[in-house]
């Protein structure tokens, strides 16, 4: 049974300080996530609340219920240059507890009010209530969604996001939301070599088929506790070949599995990361993405 914790936040809106990262700051409505991805970076920032890496993060969810309020005490700050804020930075903000709280769908309102550009990525079809909102900032040019999806098998799904929309309904997303003119591409995250790999051409072809414009991808790395916790569930998820993922994953962050150093921690390093590298470069290329 999922818990849910109300809190009055201190603040909403962080600067990221991070330069491989194609965002200045970003807001999070929700600490912890319903959709149990179990290779989510985000998972040991629930440490920070003296709550568990693994269960706690997927079953204890904190809900800032201040949040618009803290948005727009923000944004309407004499010094501040309206620089996009992205949405989904830590967690989803479309997870399910959204459909009853709507804090995502009363920032953005809150945003198309006040001219502030904003970037959002998710794996929920529930984006697809506020497109009515989404529309508006799009004439305006304010907003622009990624979807995130990194395989169109139903069964490695149901293992890596137990809790998460099908592809189908992801792509059903991108073709809506494109059909508004609304800017969306696709973030295929995490490629975990031995695994998602192969699926690089056709989750590519089907997200420019459905719509998307450019897209983007990471390698996946397990930092922190989530190492531990991915090497657990690999064994009970894939007993047959554990050992070739688990050592794919390694090849691409020099022996470990997790690669701190900016420039190397998203794409990876080595072989495996290069032929992940070149494999998706070619085939934006094919289908016309970015």
């Amino acid at each position: 049974k999922t818990i849910f914790i109300s809190s009055e936040a201190k603040s909403l809106v962080h600067k990221v300080e991070s330069p491989d990262v194609s965002m200045a700051y970003s807001a999070n409505p929700y600490q912890g996530c319903e959709h149990g991805c179990i290779y989510c970076y985000a998972r040991n920032s629930h440490l920070y609340w003296d709550m568990g890496s693994g269960l706690d993060f997927e079953r204890k969810i904190i809900v800032k219920e201040n949040a618009v309020e803290l948005f727009e005490k923000f944004i309407t700050r004499k010094n501040w240059n309206f620089t996009p804020i992205h949405l989904s930075g830590n967690t989803d903000c479309y997870q399910p507890i959204e459909r009853e709280k709507e804090l995502t769908r009363k920032i953005l309102q809150s945003a198309l009010y006040y001219k502030q550009p904003i970037s959002i990525i998710t794996k929920n079809a529930l984006i697809l209530r506020d497109k009515d909102i989404l529309t508006d900032m799009a004439k305006l040019g304010l907003i622009k969604v990624y979807i995130s999806l990194n395989s169109l098998t139903e069964s490695t799904r149901q293992k890596l996001e137990p809790r998460t929309v099908t592809a189908k309904q992801r792509l059903r997303v991108i073709e809506e939301l494109s059909f508004c003119n609304i800017p969306i591409g696709i973030n295929v995250a995490p490629i975990i070599p031995g695994l998602t790999d192969s699926e690089i051409p056709q989750v590519l072809k089907a997200a420019a088929n459905a719509g998307a414009k450019w897209a983007n991808y990471i390698v996946v790395r397990l930092n922190g506790q989530i190492g531990e916790i991915f090497k657990d569930w690999l064994n009970v998820a894939y007993p047959d070949r554990n050992d070739k993922i688990w050592n794919a994953i390694l090849s691409c962050h020099n022996g470990h599995v997790n690669n701190s150093n900016f420039g190397e921690r998203m794409k990876g390093s080595g072989n495996v990361a290069q032929i992940i590298r070149d494999v998706f470069k070619l085939h934006c290329l094919k289908n016309k993405l970015n």
